[in-house]
């Protein structure tokens, strides 16, 4: 699943058509995770995209004219899907469900195998919506802090990695960032969250924001179907420290890394490097 860099390198791609007026949408299935809205053409056609953001995983295009907003036109990858932006229309294949077509030519093409994906209009302020209203704080913003993680840490029994993977406390650690951080810090991913002390939770936010800003400068992870908006992968994953490499010597001792399940999810770690928390 792309996790948050791969999304804002999809929203970086996408950054071209900002201010170009939409001539027409296309939707070949409207059934993905959420029904593709009837009428979204409606809402589209004959307006402008003023501004594309992002919040946590979804990307968010504000669709107005010059002096009006009408609402926000929401985006979300799921489980395999990509956001292409074709310099010119190209014919659809098997999988490319929704096209947004713009008066110069270019084309925004979602593509999605497993149609985890969302296209959705919001009407309202989009913050208050449902999907988006409970989020936690952006990992890479100033209110992301040791001091934060601590406080909500001293209630919470679980693991720290499913804890940390949990939207509602900060967004956007995805798994493979979880273990990654996590590695750097020197944190058994099985610790509990509530024994993590202030100057542990201080270096583990430090070592989250430093993985997110190299895996967005290295284009996000390429494992399987990720692909930026202009059809480039990325190349993160080239510098995995524990993720996908069980069995590998871990880079720093040499100690093999191992695999754990939690929260349903594979979760790498080095036995040595992050040794289990004493009771």
């Amino acid at each position: 699943m792309p996790e948050l860099p791969e999304v804002e390198v999809t929203r970086l791609g996408l950054l071209p058509v900002t201010g170009a007026r939409i001539a027409s949408v296309t939707v070949r299935h409207h059934g993905l995770r959420w029904p593709v809205p009837a009428d979204l053409a409606q809402h589209l056609v004959g307006q402008h995209v003023l501004q594309l953001t992002r919040r946590a995983k979804y990307i968010l295009a504000e669709i107005g004219d010059a002096s009006t907003t009408r609402g926000t036109l929401l985006l979300h990858l799921g489980m395999s899907g990509r956001l292409c932006l074709l310099e010119r229309f190209f014919p659809a294949e098997k999988h490319d469900h929704v096209d947004i077509a713009f008066e110069d030519g270019r084309v925004i093409r979602l593509r999605d195998p497993r149609r985890f994906g969302a296209v959705l209009w919001l009407s309202g302020e989009a913050s208050q919506h449902a999907l988006l209203a409970a989020l936690g704080p952006e990992p890479l913003s100033a209110d992301f802090t040791g001091d934060y993680l601590y406080q909500h840490m001293r209630t919470r029994s679980a693991a720290i990695k499913t804890t940390i993977m949990d939207g509602h406390l900060v967004v956007g650690v995805g798994n493979i960032y979880a273990s990654e951080s996590l590695f750097k810090t020197g944190i058994h991913p099985e610790t509990p969250a509530q024994a993590l002390t202030l100057a542990q939770c201080t270096r583990l936010v430090a070592d989250i924001k430093t993985t997110l800003q190299a895996a967005l400068a290295a284009g996000g992870s390429s494992l399987r179907d990720f692909f930026g908006a202009d059809g480039n992968p990325g190349y993160f994953q080239q510098t995995y420290a524990v993720y996908g490499r069980t069995g590998d010597p871990c880079l720093v001792c040499q100690q093999l890394i191992q695999t754990i399940r939690l929260g349903q999810r594979s979760t790498f770690f080095c036995p040595r490097c992050q040794p289990r928390a004493r009771s």
